[in-house]
């Protein structure tokens, strides 16, 4: 499947007289396809060369007996030479030639430097492709484009067609707004991918909301993005957070605009959330992804930082790349300021990732939105925190008497025990000053005792278990109040 922007831009570029193109990509069968169209509007011979089967010609209906002698790139490139009809070559997986091959190299420039007496053109069709410095100034790439939102639902339709055919005329089952999140959850793959996703997809016959989650975790699988970024598959759904109220109706209202480009708003960019340790900004950070149902993935800066120069930056702007190929989706940049801070002892990498970062903040135009979470607002360089990096910034305070309520509720329903026996007004009161982890520990530790003592779980083991938990914020007194003086004037209460 081809369309007319490819083959216009690819046309252009050999009409150009660029005598060395190059293609990067693994769908080597559309390319050729596209070689194919163009050379028989051009009206121009394609030859096709590979490896195990030499030179050929590969744009006539007929078979044609491949040109011997020509599995060899030091013998194809001679036959290129010596053909005197300018022509289109499309070589494949030729990029492990290119090392130490100074007959080829040579053989390449001679052709280029003779396009103006037979027009060859070279095209390279690779994976990946680095060309010696000898040939690259003769030389032009070129990206074979997407599919877009019509052309993937044009693919799910094709594909639910032949399921049909094949299954006695029976229907795909869907709905039209679990098709809508399916196609978005495809958009940034290739289309070979993407009809392999969507065979895997409605084999059993149906396509349901259930089935999304694994489509963004094989979609980034595909793309490859194991390592600095990850995918966080199980995103918690809003309702498992306890409080966080005006965090939560904040994000409601920009639920529409950011998953809905035609809304004529500007889409959110993204928020902030710092706040105690341990006071629920990493579940709020997941859950922004389970509440608007699109893929969450974690930039970790450990892995990001890299000890050869450059590579770290790199590394950055590789993982906004592939996030912005998995939009729309929530990049969760947690505790950002280990990989931000400002200081000099790194050799000055942790201000040119936040240059990166920052312009990759003003520039993007994808439906990337941004959750950084901070425990340390000191180490945060002040670039980051000016009002219009992020939309807002909220800070995330220890649970009030109602929160500590609901999130009680949550982690004892969780595991499966019956809050109509628990007294939770109680442990709200008796919690006070406890953060939302602390809170699901003492729960836990409670089951624990019961368990051992064969007993059921009661308010009072909870609440003994709470009696001798000494609370972040006793054991920290001081550093939270700053926290929180800090942030009484310069963030929104999330609560």
């Amino acid at each position: 499947m081809t369309g007319k922007t490819d083959f216009n831009d690819l046309s252009i570029l050999i009409k150009a007289g660029n005598p060395i193109i190059t293609i990067e990509t693994h769908e080597e069968t559309r390319a050729l396809q596209l070689l194919e169209e163009i050379a028989a509007y051009h009206n121009k011979p394609l030859f096709g060369w590979d490896h195990v089967d030499g030179m050929r010609r590969i744009d006539l209906a007929h078979d044609l007996a491949e040109i011997e002698n020509t599995q060899e790139p030091l013998e194809a490139l001679a036959q290129i030479k010596a053909s005197h009809r300018p022509c289109i070559f499309a070589l494949c997986d030729f990029h492990p030639h290119f090392e130490d091959a100074h007959k080829e190299v040579r053989l390449l420039k001679e052709i280029a430097l003779n396009h103006g007496k037979v027009a060859h053109t070279l095209i390279f069709i690779s994976h990946s492709l680095d060309l010696p410095e000898e040939v690259k100034r003769f030389s032009a790439s070129f990206q074979l484009s997407l599919p877009n939102e019509e052309q993937l639902e044009k693919l799910i339709r094709d594909e639910a067609k032949r399921w049909s055919r094949l299954h006695s005329g029976q229907k795909v089952k869907t709905d039209s707004a679990t098709l809508k999140k399916m196609v978005r959850n495809l958009i940034g793959m290739t289309y070979a991918d993407a009809r392999t996703l969507i065979k895997n997809v409605i084999s059993d016959g149906a396509i349901t909301e259930d089935e999304l989650p694994a489509i963004n975790k094989a979609k980034f699988e595909l793309l490859d993005m194991d390592g600095v970024l990850s995918f966080e598959y199980e995103t918690s759904k809003f309702s498992e957070v306890g409080g966080l109220n005006r965090l939560k109706s904040w994000l409601k209202q920009r639920e529409a605009v950011f998953l809905d480009r035609s809304i004529p708003l500007d889409p959110p960019k993204g928020l902030m959330l710092v706040g105690v340790q341990g006071g629920g900004k990493s579940l709020a950070a997941k859950s922004v992804a389970g509440m608007w149902g699109v893929p969450l993935l974690r930039l970790d800066f450990g892995a990001l930082y890299n000890k050869f120069h450059g590579e770290t930056e790199r590394n950055l702007r590789e993982s906004l790349k592939m996030a912005e190929l998995m939009s729309p989706c929530v990049l969760w940049l947690d505790e950002i300021e280990k990989g931000i801070s400002t200081g000099d002892n790194d050799g000055g990498t942790s201000q040119r990732v936040l240059g990166t970062l920052l312009t990759w903040m003003a520039e993007h135009n994808n439906q990337v939105f941004l959750v950084a979470t901070s425990n340390d607002i000191s180490r945060l360089p002040p670039e980051l925190m000016r009002k219009g990096r992020m939309d807002e910034i909220f800070f995330v305070d220890l649970p009030n008497f109602e929160a500590r309520m609901e999130i009680f509720s949550i982690h004892i329903k969780r595991r499966d025990q019956d809050t109509n026996q628990i007294n939770l007004k109680s442990l709200a009161e008796a919690s006070e000053g406890f953060t939302g982890s602390e809170i699901e520990q003492a729960v836990v530790s409670s089951l624990y005792r019961a368990y051992a003592e064969k007993n059921q779980m009661s308010t009072q083991s909870i609440l003994d278990t709470i009696t001798q938990t000494s609370p972040l914020s006793v054991v920290m007194a001081e550093k939270i109040q700053a926290l929180r003086s800090w942030a009484a004037e310069r963030t929104v209460n999330a609560n």
